[in-house]
């Protein structure tokens, strides 16, 4: 018992002394260097600490000279070009770069110095981690420049827009978040597989805790994919709801109706629902009628004068496409017409409507032009015996005399 106590303390011992020790150049590097740089290998050799710090300023100038080339050098090659998308991404690579080369020096240093196992990793994932972070940064700027270029030439990318950038770049963004997240765990030499098993049965347990914000969420993807509505547009939906679309999120889209009223309504329902978007088509115009009926014998040639006068005259009915008339039926007691015009605002259509009523009932007063009203002849073919028209009842207690 006492030998073995012994043999514990002194390999302790023994421990502790080889922690104390002051670290050294790994002397297996020693070999490849040239004989003419043996006598500052030595002198590095007293003074480990100082070629780290020797490396990692020579890393930072590194960094300084590729910034510089980069700066300059590639900007005269850049400025032929009439965008600025190569100028940004040169800005955006900048600091990668130049963290790059610092990483770079301080893991040779790591190399050249005798750490033990576990600190020479444990700097090296350190390491590893702030070259990965700093170019997912990088990446993440960089999707999102490449976005909007790609959305500015429609013409050959029509999927990428301006309304599905948001959609196009939090999916590059997952993905690249995602792709970091693995490359992490390698680094710090932990096994993905577990972590994707235990991501799963995580996932199924929120999508069944948040199955309808997941719904509102996918509905708003599809809603910016497909864009059957953008901000600013006049909808109305089946359930009877109308108003300008004010804000398009991922779970929820806000109608601002006449009344001043904001409602807001989750992407599941409208998503689901028939959408009227009064604003949408190839023109933003709106056509509004304005239905009327005349008196038989009237000048039909007067009459269709007269309403194409009114609508040209009112300021908000634009002129082209310009007002037109159109005789739609013999009514049963009219003449019937209608007025068609187009308008600017959709949600100007009720008040546009009331002054062309008006306007119109004015100019037929002033023209002579009758307004008819539903009239009906009712021709009496008999009558049953004892009851005419021109009877009347007697008063009670009459009959007796």
């Amino acid at each position: 018992m006492q030998e073995s106590s012994q043999e514990t303390s002194q390999e302790s011992s023994q421990e502790a002394v080889e922690a104390a020790e002051p670290l050294l150049l790994n002397e297996d590097i020693k070999a490849w260097v040239p004989d003419s740089l043996q006598p500052l290998f030595d002198v590095l050799a007293d003074y480990p600490f100082l070629l780290v710090v020797i490396l990692a300023a020579a890393g930072y100038l590194a960094g300084k000279i590729l910034q510089l080339i980069l700066t300059r050098g590639v900007t005269r090659l850049t400025s032929r070009t009439s965008s600025d998308f190569d100028d940004r991404l040169i800005e955006i690579a900048r600091r990668p770069v130049l963290m790059t080369t610092v990483v770079l020096a301080l893991l040779l240093a790591t190399a050249l110095l005798a750490l033990p196992e576990t600190l020479n990793n444990l700097t090296q994932r350190v390491l590893g981690t702030l070259l990965l972070l700093s170019w997912a940064r990088a990446s993440i700027k960089t999707v999102h420049m490449v976005l909007e270029l790609v959305a500015r030439n429609h013409e050959r990318f029509e999927i990428v827009q301006e309304r599905t950038i948001p959609l196009f770049e939090m999916t590059l963004k997952i993905l690249l978040v995602g792709a970091a997240a693995y490359v992490l765990l390698m680094i710090w030499g932990v096994n993905p597989t577990a972590w994707l098993a235990s991501a799963g049965v995580i996932g199924i347990a929120v999508g069944f805790a948040a199955k309808d914000t997941l719904a509102n969420l996918f509905s708003g993807i599809f809603i910016v994919a497909d864009a059957p509505y953008k901000i600013g547009d006049y909808i109305v939906l089946d359930s009877g709801e109308r108003g300008k679309v004010t804000h398009l999120g991922m779970r929820s889209t806000r109608l601002l109706t006449r009344d001043d009223v904001e409602v807001t309504i989750p992407n599941a329902v409208i998503a689901n629902a028939k959408i009227i978007n009064e604003t949408g088509g190839p023109s933003e115009k709106e056509r509004i009628r304005i239905p009327v009926g005349v008196a038989y014998g009237t000048d039909l040639d007067q009459v269709c004068d007269v309403l194409v006068n009114v609508a040209a005259a009112h300021e908000e009915i634009v002129r082209n496409p310009s007002p037109r008339v159109r005789m739609r039926a013999f009514g049963a007691s009219s003449v019937d017409f209608e007025l068609l015009a187009w308008i600017d605002h959709p949600e100007l259509r009720g008040r546009i409507r009331h002054e062309l009523f008006m306007a119109v009932y004015k100019a037929f007063n002033e023209a002579g032009i009758g307004i008819p009203f539903p009239q009906q002849e009712v021709y009496v073919r008999s009558m049953p015996q004892g009851q005419g028209l021109g009877t009347r009842d007697q008063g009670p207690g009459t009959r007796d005399k």
